[in-house]
């Protein structure tokens, strides 16, 4: 993963980007990749069943060069079971980030180009498609 320097009109150093092409893949896990399990059920996570073709698609990104992170609601506590889940599934992936606030209705802003797809059951190629979003009211 390469990281590109970046500058503002003054020259000052911005945070860097990853090159042209190359993807941040965030993917969730409980209800995206395997069965949907609430932190209060742990004992559940090993047994999950895996999401068909959610594997053969994050895995896909991976060797076509994008950056894989998992990003759960699951806690710091439940990250050994979860990665020798993703390790017996044969996951390739860059890292885990625990923690993400729970009950959906994610609103995420950021300096930087932000993509949001909500998994509906079917793991397929992205594909282009207009839609209205919400936007800061200057831009």
């Amino acid at each position: 993963m390469a990281l590109q320097q970046t500058f503002d009109a003054e020259g000052n150093l911005l945070s860097p980007v990853l090159e042209e092409g190359i993807k941040n893949f965030m993917v969730d896990i409980d209800g995206t990749i395997s069965e949907d399990i609430a932190n209060e059920e742990p004992e559940k996570m090993p047994d999950a069943y895996l999401i068909p073709g959610s594997l053969e698609m994050c895995n896909q990104w991976y060797e076509e060069g994008h950056v894989i992170t998992f990003f759960t609601s699951r806690i710091e506590k439940h990250r050994k079971v979860t990665e020798d889940w993703l390790d017996m599934h044969g996951f390739k992936y860059h890292g885990i980030l625990f923690g993400k606030p729970r009950g959906g209705n994610y609103h995420w802003i950021d300096n930087h180009i932000v993509r949001a797809t909500q998994y509906k059951e079917t793991w397929d190629n992205l594909v282009d498609k207009d839609v209205t979003i919400q936007v800061f009211k200057g831009d």
